[in-house]
């Protein structure tokens, strides 16, 4: 079991459980903040919604980066997409890639859904996966061939509406936290809060081919990988 006293977590009043545990729900459900803090009152835990959001700015990022760094290599298949959000009344696109597993490479938020946008796009896939694709999948836009054809020029590229369902679907978590939190505020927020969001839930996805014993066992293994990530031992 991890120190609880772990330096991280060093001049907080609240015990390394507890914020690591309102981390998660932040991060892994759509839940507002006042809903986490009003989860957390039940268990007799007094800390405001604003609290728990420094500790989502503070610790979030962080723990993304080493969930990343603990899954498995990516597949050699890559699905990407783009779909568009609100921000402040002005129309962005969220970028966002996944591979055959479903597992979320990465996402982008831009304003525009060009050329140049989808070329920073796979410029940062490969440089955050370190490996070239050996097949990328997307829908008709026009943007992604000329991307590719500058960034992955040997990597095959298929382009059909009814291929790309995998990175369609893994929108949806995103339309959920949207709603819940009222639409983002603004484009940085977006990419931080997204980032954070989609490692927590690649680290909890439940295959869809497993049976409910390997379920549990995943599971098992995913809360044992985030008491490694956060520095403490699950404790709810």
């Amino acid at each position: 079991m991890k120190n609880a006293r772990h330096p991280r977590y060093a001049r907080h009043r609240f015990p390394a459980e507890v914020i690591s545990h309102a981390v998660w729900l932040y991060f892994r459900f759509p839940l507002s903040l006042r809903i986490v803090e009003e989860m957390l009152a039940a268990r007799g835990i007094l800390v405001s919604h604003e609290t728990v959001r420094q500790w989502a700015l503070k610790f979030g990022q962080s723990f993304a980066n080493q969930i990343r760094r603990r899954l498995p290599a990516p597949g050699d298949k890559w699905h990407l997409d783009e779909v568009m959000i609100t921000i402040a009344g002005r129309k962005h696109w969220l970028w966002r890639a996944v591979d055959q597993h479903g597992t979320v490479l990465d996402i982008l938020v831009q304003s525009r859904r060009n050329a140049t946008a989808a070329k920073r796009l796979l410029r940062k896939l490969l440089k955050k996966q370190g490996i070239v694709p050996r097949v990328m999948i997307t829908d008709k836009l026009a943007s992604y061939a000329a991307a590719k054809r500058v960034v992955m020029p040997g990597v095959e590229h298929l382009q059909h509406k009814s291929l790309n369902n995998r990175a369609e679907n893994s929108h949806q978590p995103t339309r959920r936290r949207e709603r819940t939190m009222k639409r983002f505020k603004s484009a940085g927020q977006a990419q931080r809060f997204l980032s954070v969001h989609d490692q927590v839930a690649n680290l909890f996805r439940r295959s869809a081919n497993s049976n409910a014993a390997e379920h549990r066992e995943a599971r098992s293994q995913a809360f044992t990988a985030w008491a490694d990530v956060t520095g403490v031992a699950v404790s709810f």
